[in-house]
């Protein structure tokens, strides 16, 4: 959800009962050559104002996450970042609208989104060994994939935390930001379990 929100202004429903056959969006507009783009609801702001910022870092975030599935890695884990996509851009449609001025109807995050992140984790750490050090990042492309992943989602969540002191953010945003970083942590272990690839450890010089 770059500058999607470039293409069009949604003031009520009414606006979007359109056939779907005649809908045609066109990929550029100019309406943002200036720097500025539209928020839903139709607010004008700057591409650098921080709503852009936490939605578009959503956006690299979930590029990442696409990634991840590409690799070889189990069908449930892939079964499972799809749905980690679709709530990212669920995450993405929140954060891009003017919570004073949007009236459009958009998909809610549940709390058993929040608790599918951490069944899977408790899952994956069933068959994990014991954490006793840090991890650097590392072990192979997927497994490094995952740590930048959680690195652009911990940013995301500062981003997120940033614009909730400034405007209204529903606060589960923040909190399945703050679990997805963990999920893709406990991911990198289980796909190195899965291939029999040692856990980089750091151990501190001293």
């Amino acid at each position: 959800m770059t500058d999607q929100n470039d293409k069009f202004e949604i003031k009520n429903k009414s606006e979007i009962e359109i056939p779907k056959s005649e809908i045609k969006m066109k990929i550029y507009t100019k309406t943002g050559d200036q720097g500025l783009t539209s928020l839903i609801g139709g607010t004008r702001v700057a591409k650098h104002h921080i709503r852009i910022e936490s939605y578009g870092t959503v956006d690299e975030l979930n590029s990442y996450v696409g990634l991840i599935g590409d690799q070889e890695i189990a069908t449930h884990d892939k079964e499972i970042l799809k749905q980690v996509q679709d709530r990212l851009f669920t995450i993405g449609s929140s954060l891009a609208s003017d919570p004073e001025r949007s009236k459009m109807v958009i998909p809610d995050l549940h709390l058993a989104d929040i608790e599918l992140l951490e069944q899977e984790m408790d899952n994956m750490n069933t068959n994990l060994p014991e954490l006793r050090h840090f991890i650097l990042p590392g072990g192979n492309n997927t497994i490094s994939y995952c740590h930048i992943a959680r690195c652009v989602c911990r940013r995301a969540e500062r981003i997120t935390v940033h614009l909730a002191e400034e405007s209204t953010v529903d606060e589960k945003v923040v909190i399945y930001l703050n679990r997805l970083s963990d999920y893709l942590f406990t991911l990198a272990r289980k796909i190195a379990s899965d291939n029999k690839i040692p856990e980089n450890q750091w151990i501190p010089r001293i």
